[in-house]
């Protein structure tokens, strides 16, 4: 194909509607049709990136396997597609002005006035653009944070214009997703909100190709054909997007609608290939029949956002799917576990997760419910500060180091089984300084990583700061810990095991990251087989 064709996704109404979903379903279906997509996410807010931000911000920091931390839509984009995004997958604001103001520095603008437009608006467009070269790719799927008529997303919706207009028909198509609401009270779907949402971005000089409009109740033809000509665009391009149970009935929703093919004629490309969803229609299908049931307690300090642990969440839907097993989380703060009421909290829960997380608030009640686990010979897993917790608990409680900590909690330990880095301490900026994106990592043979992931060698996404001191090394050998993966340009430990235990793995990476539909991750996949095992046996 000559010329990589582009789809703009924004919206309207309301934030949190779902573009990325409705992004990643439509990426799945054109994909299954043969056609080679990625998608991007332009956030207009003024972060570099999302790394800095509290989770109950704006949800998990996702890292690409390229190093980038991003937007968690990245996670669904991954996860439907498959395919792994890059740094150029995600573009803020933040990036932008930091690219035009270091252009300016330098003298590149020969001395003129640098303006939103043209400046800003042409790196925006470059960026746009940078996907599509950086890899061949059919199609390029560009989603718009916030809503139409927010100041911060202007600069955007301008750039979508004027791309608009310098690729020419047919070559590019934009999808709002709008909210028609169901009022009880009179029993009506009102139109009105997609009225003014498309009237907002047509004042913003953007005439919308495809209307997805969410709804809790499915539409009427009457309504469809309301929106259709109050809104300018054919009737057939009015898309329903209905409440369903989980978000991977989207794009089997969307495909029904015709979504896809409504895109591809406007696109100008052949509607080839019908979509072989047969696999995704399976896993579905496991979702909504699961044959049976395991409690896991999800330990950290942001739970009550669950979007803070958002790939873990999904990876344990994936995992679930692949044991026919629905997986029951519940979400425990750490701030309110201590050794005094682990037991009562815990004895209904079939497996434990302790969360990544950064700082000390809460690691006390981690600690203590490592040890619960360990003791009890509860399935447990650990992920990264959830490792690093259970290598301290370990150091304390078996090998007998009653101070044990990170020295990210306690810079004044005596025994800092975990500490900061040697090439981070000289570092005092936080934004992207971490040891960040993937790392190659060499397992024991006789590991019950190994046995998952059926290979010796693996690379896995990493978001830290501290590591595993190997001055402790033998300490923790000798004492029964297995030090199961190991970094071979570093040799730092990324896994630690307890043979002894039913199932006991804690990892410094973010094994979360790389879970996805087709391919469930390895470790989320026998954990869940594990706290099936546990629950059978507590069953009797």
């Amino acid at each position: 194909m000559a010329d990589t064709k582009y789809v703009f996704v924004t919206g309207g109404v309301t934030s949190s509607l779902g573009k990325g979903i409705i992004s990643a379903s439509l990426a799945k279906l054109l994909q299954s049709r043969g056609y080679s997509v990625t998608i991007q996410k332009l956030d207009p807010y003024i972060n570099v990136d999302p790394g800095t931000l509290n989770p109950y911000e704006h949800g998990e920091c996702y890292v690409t396997i390229d190093g980038a931390e991003t937007d968690l839509d990245l996670g669904h984009y991954e996860r439907f597609l498959n395919v792994t995004t890059s740094q150029a997958n995600n573009v803020t604001t933040g990036k932008v002005y930091q690219t035009v103001i270091e252009k300016e520095r330098r003298g590149d603008y020969l001395g003129k006035t640098v303006q939103v437009i043209p400046h800003i608006t042409d790196e925006i467009k470059r960026r746009i653009k940078l996907l599509a070269s950086s890899k061949k790719f059919d199609i390029v799927i560009t989603e718009i944070g916030g809503t139409v008529g927010d100041i911060e997303s202007l600069p955007y919706i301008e750039s979508v214009r004027q791309l608009r207009w310098e690729m020419g028909q047919g070559n590019c198509v934009v999808i709002h997703l709008t909210l028609v609401p169901y009022l009880s009270a009179t029993g009506e779907q009102k139109t009105k909100p997609t009225q003014h949402s498309v009237k907002a971005l047509l004042e913003a000089g953007i005439q919308p190709d495809v209307l997805v409009l969410r709804t809790e109740k499915s539409i009427s033809s009457d309504i469809r054909k309301k929106v259709a000509l109050f809104c300018n665009v054919e009737e057939k391009a009015v898309i329903e997007s209905v409440n369903v149970s989980t978000i991977y009935e989207v794009p089997l929703k969307m495909l029904e609608e015709g979504l896809d093919q409504v895109v591809l004629q406007k696109l100008n490309l052949p509607v080839k290939n019908k979509p072989d969803m047969s696999e995704w229609e399976n896993f579905v299908h496991k979702l909504n029949f699961p044959k049976r049931k395991v409690n896991i307690a999800l330990v950290g300090k942001y739970v009550e956002l669950h979007d803070s642990y958002k790939s873990i969440h999904e990876s344990f839907i994936h995992g679930g799917a692949a044991n026919d097993c629905s997986v029951n989380i519940g979400y425990f703060n750490s701030e309110n576990i201590s050794d005094k009421n682990v037991d009562e909290l815990m004895k209904d829960i079939d497996g434990i997760l302790i969360a990544p997380g950064f700082g000390s608030r809460g690691v006390e009640g981690k600690i203590s419910t490592v040890k619960y686990a360990r003791i009890n010979n509860v399935p447990f897993f650990g992920i990264c500060l959830g490792m690093q917790c259970a290598v301290i608990e370990f150091a304390r409680n078996v090998i007998g180091y009653e101070d044990a900590h990170s020295t990210e909690m306690d810079s004044d330990t005596k025994h800092p089984v975990i500490d900061l880095m040697e090439e981070q301490k000289s570092i005092t900026e936080k934004g992207g300084t971490m040891r960040l994106g993937g790392y190659r990592c060499i397992l024991s043979p006789d590991s019950l990583s190994y046995k998952a992931y059926g290979k010796k060698e693996i690379i896995e996404r990493h978001r830290h700061r501290y590591e595993f001191n190997n001055t402790y090394l033998e300490e923790f050998k000798q004492h029964g810990m297995l030090m199961a993966g190991i970094n071979p340009e570093s040799d730092l430990v990324e896994i630690i095991e307890l043979p002894s235990h039913r199932w006991f793995v804690g990892v410094q990476f973010h094994p979360e990251y790389s879970s996805t539909v087709m391919n469930p991750h390895p470790l989320f996949v026998s954990f869940i087989r594990a706290c099936i095992e546990f629950a059978d046996f507590k069953r009797g």
